[in-house]
């Protein structure tokens, strides 16, 4: 707690003055345009990554970044904190985009990996963990994505897909998706050589974004941006 007492201290003092007109701008409302769900691992700090300013990304964090996916009737089946935050970024902000991140050596994964996932002094851990079960399953049968990679690692990149697919569940998800007003996007940090990776289906697999794909991602998302007129504000 004191080294957070001292970092405030010395935003006031040092940090601040560059951030006053930003934060003046924010007091009459937020636009992200970006909803990053993304683990609640010390490690991962969204905005140092992708260098966005306060007010830039509505961000979401949990336990290995899972979704809880939803009923037909667009109903959370196992966590409305998540389903609201969804929405209400959906809904209420000009969100375009929506990014699941993963990354290396997840706790999450590890347990899972481990069959770790059940203590009786921590009962709601073991039942949000079951939302990363079907990635389980997936490594189980193999395939191309994080090979390579630690088993655990695998699994962390297998469940940011799954939690996409949950993601997809939601009506509102898919009508945005349908109607080219929202992009899904799955992303992984390696956390070593702090190094983010995104899945690219056409090669079943993640790849780094350097300089050359991230030329590539940023024409794409050029080519193919979505309808202003049809996004919520």
């Amino acid at each position: 707690m004191k080294k957070l007492v001292k970092g405030l201290l010395d935003f006031q003092r040092h940090g601040l003055p560059a951030y006053r007109a930003t934060f003046a701008r924010l007091a009459n409302g937020q636009t992200p345009d970006c909803l990053f769900i993304t683990c609640a691992d010390s490690r991962v700090v969204p905005n140092l990554l992708v260098s966005t300013d306060p007010g830039d990304l509505f961000v979401m964090r949990n336990v290995g970044n899972m979704v809880s996916p939803s009923d037909a009737t667009g109903q959370s089946v196992a966590d409305w904190s998540e389903a609201a935050a969804v929405e209400f970024a959906l809904l209420h902000l000009p969100v375009e985009d929506v990014v699941v991140c993963g990354h290396s050596s997840c706790g999450a994964m590890k347990a899972l990996l481990a069959g770790n996932v059940r203590d009786e002094r921590a009962p709601n851990l073991g039942n949000w963990l079951d939302l990363g079960r079907a990635a389980l399953q997936t490594l189980e049968r193999g395939g191309p994505v994080g090979e390579g990679l630690p088993p655990a690692d695998r699994l962390s990149q297998l469940n940011v897909l799954q939690q996409m697919e949950h993601l997809r569940t939601y009506p509102l998800v898919r009508e945005r998706l349908a109607a080219g007003t929202l992009r899904l996007h799955g992303w992984w940090f390696d956390i070593r050589h702090a190094q983010v990776l995104v899945y690219r289906p056409d090669r079943e697999r993640f790849v780094p974004i350097d300089e050359v794909e991230g030329e590539r991602m940023l024409a794409e998302l050029g080519a193919n941006s979505v309808n202003p007129s049809s996004t919520a504000a």
